[in-house]
């Protein structure tokens, strides 16, 4: 099937046409048109965003009101999390579908998320995972990290279960805080990184620890991503550390982050210190940006839009130029792809054909005001909205 959007206006003002054809573009370009075409009012084009960084399991979408929860150390607030959702009869699937509806609705049609594997749980929540997988195939592209968010090494049978969530068909193993929470770092991240590359898998840590502790886990997931053989397929995520220090520091570890393809994930929290996106871009290192927690124990807040998520990401740096304001589309569009290695993404012909169409003048008014009549084309057709005059 064919069907060809017209009167569109991409990032750079031009009006253009997209021609779709078996779920890729077959045509872009101020020429693509036909008597056939679907009229976009000359509304802006994006392409469809990208969530690089959520957990899916553990949202509360949809659920009775649950406030947050305020505690000292990591650990604490990972002990709440298991009593809330131990207590909740919801199943996951129902509860990450309501999520994804939402989602979906504000243009996001690629999630990577973390899912927990851990001995109370066991493969729970990756086989809900999965059932949803199939469930949303025709609308939303998923990856998944087998999470160990109570600890690897120091919760006897969690490696295991990491294991088997691989051979489940997950893409990513994940990790956390290899020095913070196992307290074993160099053991951690051996398992994780021999793990991904006996199952030809990609990488994605979670890294919380701070200031110089931090940045040497940064340097040595850098070592173990050279030994494997795993450059352009590691992440790292939240990497406050890399907003502690020095620039001479940052500079050196920036040059290897880009040399080996090791991505960055950055919520853009307002609390703590955040890697510093303009300058890491600068030196060649991808740096998205990703929602994390969406309604969950740790905080009610977060609501699904990833232009939301790429404005709080300007808004964080008070970045306020056209030039910024692309730079933060990119966190949630581009960038956010190539950290996840989704393939054939992007408004180029023989790209998925995967855009939204949103009432906006440009770029920047587009993420400052965040219309929220948006339409959402997937593989060439509408999954969300409508086009009307």
């Amino acid at each position: 099937m064919t069907t060809t959007y017209s009167n569109l206006r991409d990032i750079d003002g031009r009006t253009i046409g997209i021609r779709c054809t078996g779920g890729a573009i077959a045509g872009i370009g101020p020429d693509v048109t036909g008597p056939d075409a679907v009229d976009c009012g000359g509304r802006l084009v994006l392409p469809a965003f990208v969530e690089p960084h959520v957990h899916l399991d553990k949202t509360l979408w949809g659920e009775t009101w649950q406030p947050g929860h305020r505690a000292e150390r990591l650990r604490d607030y990972i002990d709440n999390e298991r009593r809330v959702l131990s207590a909740n009869t919801t199943a996951p699937e129902e509860r990450a579908a309501r999520l994804l509806s939402q989602m979906l609705r504000h243009g996001t049609t690629a999630v990577r998320s973390h899912v927990d594997v851990a001995p109370d749980i066991g493969l729970a929540h990756v086989e809900a995972m999965m059932r949803l997988r199939e469930a949303w195939r025709d609308r939303v592209d998923l990856q998944f990290v087998a999470f160990p968010q109570q600890g690897l090494l120091c919760r006897p049978g969690t490696a295991e279960l990491v294991r088997a969530a691989m051979d489940m068909g997950v893409e990513t193993v994940g990790g956390l805080d290899p020095a913070g929470i196992d307290g074993d770092p160099e053991g951690q991240l051996k398992f994780v990184f021999d793990l991904a590359a006996e199952k030809g898998a990609g990488v994605d840590l979670h890294l919380h620890d701070k200031g110089e502790l931090g940045a040497w886990q940064v340097e040595r997931i850098a070592e173990h991503t050279a030994a494997t053989g795993l450059s352009g397929k590691v992440m790292i995520s939240h990497a406050y550390c890399l907003g502690m220090i020095s620039s001479g520091r940052l500079e050196k570890i920036g040059r290897r982050l880009a040399d080996l393809g090791i991505s960055l994930m950055t919520s853009a929290p307002a609390d703590t210190a955040v890697p510093p996106v303009e300058a890491l871009t600068e030196m060649g290192v991808t740096v998205c940006c990703g929602s994390d927690g969406i309604r969950d124990s740790w905080s009610p807040l977060g609501n699904g839009d990833m232009l939301e998520r790429a404005f709080l990401t300007a808004y964080r740096f008070d970045w306020n130029t056209d030039e910024d304001f692309r730079r933060a589309l990119d966190c949630a569009t581009g960038a956010a792809a190539r950290a996840i290695g989704l393939a054939g993404y992007g408004l180029k012909a023989g790209g998925r054909a995967d855009f939204v169409v949103i009432e906006a003048a440009n770029a920047g008014d587009a993420l400052c005001r965040r219309p929220p009549d948006r339409v959402v084309v997937r593989r060439g057709a509408v999954v969300a909205g409508r086009l009307e005059d």
